[in-house]
């Protein structure tokens, strides 16, 4: 029997597929129904659903980041991608390789100006690292070759596909092979190598700055022997998109938040190497306050960048360095003991770092009531760290959702502000809805504390009622408990030690989503 004919979105699943990208997070609307249609045809693509744009983009974040290959989303026109545009920018700051598919209008339909009608390339752009629209269903898959390859990098990039209606819906060539594609970073020429080592063997007072693929395993060990082997100080960035820690991984210090810390981290560095990463500025800007914040006098060498071999420089690093293999240190274990009363914020990093089980994935989101929570943890078994990469709240959950979806074996811990919690919510319905083994702790001040900081420290005048009323999200009081239960989610609420410590243990040993609602108080 001959097989039917395969329309424009058949040929992009089924290329996606081909490639490698067999997952995309959706909330698909009229424009992409035939994408819709198509996943029956193309059953080896997942499609997982999501309620809100911002759960499907974060969620795809969190999905390559983990599975180390690209995802897909698929969004509706122009609104439905300025809804998830947030979490885009969190994945382009994570660098994270993303093939975003938007709709569109039918070609011949968009002369019209129809309601939901916008300049979807516009709104695309700046979080896009490659942007093309599709205007002819024979180009389509020509067109998603380019996006994936785009995609991989390196280094990651969202690459967004615009793909109009009909030529979804019109009948597509019968597809020929693809060319597989994947990451292919560039090595560093020895002359770089060696003019670093020389610095490091100076004498004078250096560091080394690691971000990107650097801040895994297989990075931080070679840094560790180049640091070791000539005295320089090993640094992270302050958010980067994966960070291999706990016992048996050597320890990094990432930089502040708070500008005054990277200062001091900072202070006395006579050279800066930076790898695959950007050189430290402050994450806004203060009157009276320096917003680049490298030392003044101190050298900048750029060791590797974003298209480079980052792990393989810093391999050759060490061995330029003569430090021997086993030079790295490694982070000893040890784990706190679990603390009893009036549960803070501190005590609460002390319970997870307690009871946090090996090889679990932390979407980290806590915001302010997570300043204890890295020291506490520091000691816990082998876990991977994936944190707010590009500042814009609204993160945790759906990089938590899309975490599980890449690694259905590991467990998912999420540790969300209740602000930020309040974003993207919705994620917690998807979970529900895949049945993802992710364990939720919202930490719940009653505030947007980290903007109640903020307040003093850009120079503002002090904060009357009416100000300080903008930064208190109680009035009504947020019900997290109810809120998850209405998503499917169960939940309980902690207010004390014993009974987080109880609810977390339960949350890590038991597969499925589940909330804890941290009752804590305010740090600042």
């Amino acid at each position: 029997m001959t097989e039917p004919a395969m329309n424009g979105a058949q040929v992009l699943i089924s290329t996606l597929v081909e490639l490698g990208v067999d997952s995309c997070f959706m909330n698909p609307g009229t424009s992409e129904m035939h994408f819709v249609a198509a996943l029956d045809r193309v059953p080896a693509m997942r499609g997982v659903l999501a309620l809100f744009e911002g759960v499907a983009t974060g969620a795809a974040d969190g999905y390559a980041r983990v599975a180390g290959k690209p995802a897909a989303t698929l969004l509706h026109l122009g609104p439905g991608l300025a809804n998830g545009l947030a979490n885009l920018h969190n994945a382009r700051r994570a660098h994270t390789p993303l093939v975003n598919v938007v709709g569109d209008h039918a070609t011949y339909h968009k002369q019209y100006d129809a309601p939901l009608e916008s300049d979807v390339e516009s709104l695309a752009g700046p979080m896009s690292g490659w942007l093309r629209s599709t205007t002819r269903s024979e180009n389509l898959r020509g067109d998603v070759e380019a996006a994936v390859a785009a995609a991989w990098g390196p280094p990651g990039k969202v690459a967004t596909l615009i793909v109009p209606a009909d030529v979804s819906w019109l009948e597509a060539p019968t597809p020929g092979p693809v060319t597989p594609v994947g990451p292919r970073p560039r090595a560093v020429d020895g002359d770089t190598v060696e003019a670093v080592a020389k610095v490091l063997r100076s004498g004078e007072c250096c560091g080394i700055l690691v971000g990107g693929r650097a801040t895994r395993r297989e990075g931080l060990v070679p840094a560790s022997r180049a640091c070791n082997a000539s005295g320089a100080k090993l640094l992270c960035e302050t958010f980067p998109a994966n960070l291999d820690r706990g016992a048996g991984i050597p320890p990094v210090e990432r930089l502040g938040y708070l500008a005054e810390f990277m200062v001091a981290q900072l202070e006395g560095l006579e050279h800066l190497v930076v790898v695959d990463t950007h050189v430290p500025v402050s994450f806004f800007a203060y009157p009276g306050k320096p917003s680049y914040l490298v030392p003044e006098g101190c050298q900048v060498h750029v060791l590797a960048g974003g298209e480079d071999d980052a792990v393989g420089t810093l391999a050759a690093l060490a061995e330029a360095l003569g430090a021997p293999a086993d030079g790295a240190t490694l982070q000893a274990a040890g784990r706190p003991e679990v603390p009893s009363g009036t549960l803070t914020a501190q005590a609460a990093g002390a319970i997870i770092g307690a009871l946090l089980p090996e090889g679990t994935i932390v979407s980290d989101e806590s915001n302010t009531s997570g300043l204890f929570i890295p020291g506490e943890t520091a000691g816990a078994p082998p876990h991977e760290w994936l944190t707010l990469t590009g500042g814009s709240i609204g993160q945790g959950l759906p990089v938590a959702t899309g975490a599980a979806v890449a690694a259905p074996d590991r467990k998912v811990l999420c540790l969300e502000a209740d602000g930020s919690a309040m974003y993207t919510f919705q994620s917690l319905w998807t979970q529900a809805r895949e049945g993802l083994d992710v364990t939720t702790v919202i930490f719940n001040n009653g505030s947007y504390a980290v903007l109640e900081m903020e307040l003093s420290r850009v120079g503002a005048e002090a904060g009357g009622p009416k100000a300080r009323d903008m930064l208190d999200i109680g009035r009504p009081d947020l019900d997290f408990v109810s809120l998850a239960k209405g998503l499917g989610v169960p939940a309980r609420r902690a207010t004390t030690c014993e009974e987080f410590a109880e609810a977390l243990a339960r949350g890590l040993a038991e597969p499925g989503p589940v909330v804890i609602e941290a009752v804590v108080g305010r740090i600042f």
